[in-house]
């Protein structure tokens, strides 16, 4: 078999990366560790609260937080219920409760961090286009599993490096849709407001942010399914959660085993997904 030859010289892309991440284990591993110690007490913060009460009691707690998130719509709080005691009846609770609450840190620490670099990107062409674009590009370009890597070289195994490659994987559609439905306000509002004296503070909170809240919640919604499939793969370092059955099912054969947990996961993002799209519709209405 013949062998094809590469004629150019070979770049040590991969090399100087492996030296790069040693640079800052020895030099901000004490930030590495601050972070370490935050997101793995607000997961486990978040994991005691929920699964705190019975399930039953908790199930019924969040068919009423859809009911009321969801703008009264009996649906999507029944589905939730049903959904739920499903995941209770395969015995994927406690899985679940991991799940959700990696989701929920990791989808807050994006947003924080995601929304304001979305408003910067529109009210900075220059910074938004040639800048923070190509790198969103990067990151949704880059294969999940690649995330893994550096959060296990830099937090080991279990939740909190899963919370990281979470973090980082499913922040660029919220930057994008809030950066794009800032851009969408119509032109002649802005200038109105400015008109009668509004300062860029008072632009952005009370005529920007609410005209384009209905597309920021189509990134917020993205985000969280985005997490959501994350959650799973991160699974392979030890985030636990219902990725755990899906991966436990896949290394055993266990067909069974690992249709639950895909089913369990089914189910929550489909949770997720009717909650958030009925915010946005109901903001979208206003």
């Amino acid at each position: 078999m013949n062998r094809i030859l590469s004629v150019l010289p070979r770049l040590p892309i991969g090399d100087f990366f492996d030296r790069f991440i040693d640079f800052l284990t020895d030099y901000f591993g004490w930030l590495f560790s601050g972070i370490e110690n935050g997101l793995g007490f607000a997961i486990d913060f978040f994991e005691a609260l929920i699964g705190y009460l019975p399930s039953l009691v908790t199930i019924v707690i969040l068919g009423g937080i859809a009911f009321l998130a969801s703008r009264y719509n009996w649906k999507i709080a029944l589905f939730t219920l049903i959904g739920f005691l499903l995941i209770d009846s395969l015995g994927l609770w406690h899985n679940a409760v991991q799940t959700i609450a990696l989701i929920l840190v990791a989808t807050i620490i994006a947003l924080v961090i995601g929304i304001p670099v979305g408003i910067l990107a529109s009210k900075n062409d220059r910074l938004g286009e040639q800048f923070i674009r190509p790198i969103l590009d990067f990151m949704q370009t880059m294969p999940a599993f690649v995330y893994l890597i550096p959060a296990v070289v830099f937090f080991g195994l279990g939740t909190v490096p899963g919370a990281v490659a979470t973090i980082i994987f499913s922040m660029p559609p919220v930057v994008r849709l809030t950066n794009h439905g800032i851009r969408q306000v119509p032109k002649d509002v802005v200038e109105a407001a400015r008109s009668v004296g509004s300062t860029g503070k008072q632009l952005l909170v009370k005529i920007q942010l609410p005209i384009a809240m209905p597309t920021i919640l189509q990134g917020i919604n993205q985000t969280i399914m985005l997490a959501l499939s994350m959650v799973v793969i991160a699974s392979m370092i030890g985030a636990g959660g219902l990725g755990s059955p899906v991966y436990g099912g896949v290394q055993n054969l266990n067909i069974g085993l690992g249709f639950e947990g895909g089913l369990a996961v089914v189910i929550l993002a489909m949770i997720l997904d009717r909650v958030t799209q009925a915010l946005g519709q109901s903001s979208s209405n206003k």
